[in-house]
């Protein structure tokens, strides 16, 4: 089992930025390609960025290339999602989720442990 807590979610204005943080705990972090997902109301979860076990290679959703960085400190057993120039639609419920394996993947059925989710509220 791995457990995941995500972190760092919170209101802020069109344009700003934040920073997610997502703590790993009980099993070889290094081990598992991460990803964040997003919901918001009335929507289905949607794929935001992943990140292969080593971090050398990372994928984004079109919506946010340019904008998110994901990136991991496998010492720290923490994956982070840098998020800058918000804009009201990046407002959702942000969760962290885990997959064995190297590869980034993109899709939500591929990923096996998930967070319980940290809201970002975007204010135009």
């Amino acid at each position: 089992q791995v457990q995941l807590v995500e972190s760092g979610g919170g209101l802020v204005q069109a344009g700003g930025s934040l920073r997610l943080s997502c703590a790993a705990s009980g099993r070889t972090f290094s081990n598992y390609a991460m990803g964040w997902f997003r919901q918001a109301p009335g929507k289905e979860r949607e794929f935001v960025a992943a990140i292969s076990r080593s971090g050398g290679s990372t994928n984004y959703a079109d919506s946010v290339k340019g904008r998110f960085t994901i990136s991991r400190d496998n010492a720290k057993n923490t994956v982070y999602l840098q998020m800058n120039s918000l804009k009201p639609e990046d407002a959702a419920v942000y969760y962290c989720a885990a997959r064995s394996g190297s590869y980034a993947a993109t899709t939500a059925p591929e990923y096996a442990y998930w967070g319980q989710g940290t809201q970002v509220t975007v204010s135009s």
